[in-house]
């Protein structure tokens, strides 16, 4: 791609971006766009011929990176031995959250633009993605307490799945409700530790801090 294309990229993309955090994903509207971003269709349609894909890329690179960050915590955690994963539980959740924590609030608006265009369907396909990996995390990390010979209740998935969905939905509040980066930080700690304290009481298991 050459720089003048890029550039135009760039360009289509930045207007783009603004007419979808103003109006939402179905009140914006492509022929706007195009007008705003001085482009004649024809030109525009080469670099995104749909709404949806222009959306897309808007929002997919950044919700990929989280998915990487999460999958990159989790595979140096499963490395673990059963103590090490135990012991190092909080430390690494709380690596994980941090490090998405800190993603988010450098690319602020195009998650914000998830929040927004609720209606595109993109942010409970996140939602969902999210807590599909932490649920199979999980299931992971209770076999591998069982083989080291941990009596470990069994828990639901539904159960998981209505504890996770809340905890990843409550991450996203940080953006809806347009906190500052520092309280946000010390709001999704407390929410970690409320959680984890709730698992170990389920499981019977102590996570050292």
């Amino acid at each position: 791609m050459t720089t003048k294309a890029i550039k135009t990229q760039e360009l289509i993309l930045e207007t783009a971006l603004k007419h979808f955090l103003k109006e939402g994903y179905a009140g914006a509207s492509l022929r706007k766009i195009v007008k705003d971003a001085g482009l004649t269709t024809g030109a525009f349609y080469k670099y995104y011929p749909t709404k949806e894909m222009l959306f897309n890329a808007l929002i997919d690179p950044y919700i990929e990176d989280i998915y990487k960050i999460y999958d990159e915590i989790l595979d140096q955690f499963e490395k673990l031995s059963a103590d090490e994963q135990t012991n190092n539980m909080t430390q690494s959740s709380g690596d994980g959250l941090d490090q998405m924590v800190d993603y988010i609030y450098a690319h602020y608006d195009h998650f914000r633009l998830l929040l927004k265009c609720g209606d595109s369907g993109k942010y409970e396909e996140f939602i969902h993605n999210m807590v599909d990996r932490e649920i199979k995390a999980t299931h992971k990390y209770l076999e591998t307490m069982r083989c080291a010979g941990m009596d470990i209740p069994e828990v639901s998935d539904l159960m998981m799945h209505m504890v996770y969905t809340g905890f990843f939905s409550s991450i996203l509040q940080i953006i809806e409700h347009d906190i500052d980066k520092d309280t946000a930080m010390k709001i999704l700690s407390q929410l970690r530790e409320f959680q984890t304290g709730g698992w170990e009481r389920v499981w019977g298991i102590q996570f050292p801090a």
